[in-house]
């Protein structure tokens, strides 16, 4: 990207709204936000590059206070790369815990699922006179 972006245009590219914006700068999560003479803000590729970090870390449920934490390490520079380097680690082993469970409860939902389309075939069967299958789970 040769050109700066506008606050609108930014939160046209990356999805987040103008209000989210301003709040990431003002929480310490997006700093150095340049400016237009008019003191619009303008957003850089680096700029865009970091939101896109941001809200992955976001959608994967870290919370702000960790986000404001690795903000400040990156802010630091390079000497605090091992230290973001462990709140990235941490934080991708609580995704792929909280993965694992969610794959667990999709698994009873597909038992579940299953046994009710059983019970719902066995119906039409009765409905049509054909004896109903016995289901060993009765609790729906």
């Amino acid at each position: 990207m040769d050109s700066e972006l506008s606050i609108q245009q930014a939160a046209a590219v990356t999805g987040l709204s103008a209000h989210t914006l301003r709040y990431y700068e003002r929480v310490g999560l997006l700093d150095g936000v340049g400016r237009a003479e008019s003191g619009h803000r303008r957003y850089t590729a680096t700029d865009l590059a970091w939101l896109d970090l941001l809200m992955r870390l976001r959608a994967t449920g870290m919370p702000i206070r960790q986000m404001r934490e690795f903000a400040a390490l990156r802010r630091r520079g390079p000497e605090t790369a091992r230290e973001r380097r462990r709140l990235l680690v941490a934080h991708r082993q609580a995704v792929r815990a909280h993965i694992q469970a969610l794959e667990e409860n999709l698994t009873r939902l597909d038992e579940k699922i299953a046994r009710l389309d059983e019970r719902l075939a066995g119906a039409r069967e009765l409905s049509l006179g054909m004896p109903a299958p016995t289901h060993a789970d009765e609790t729906e």
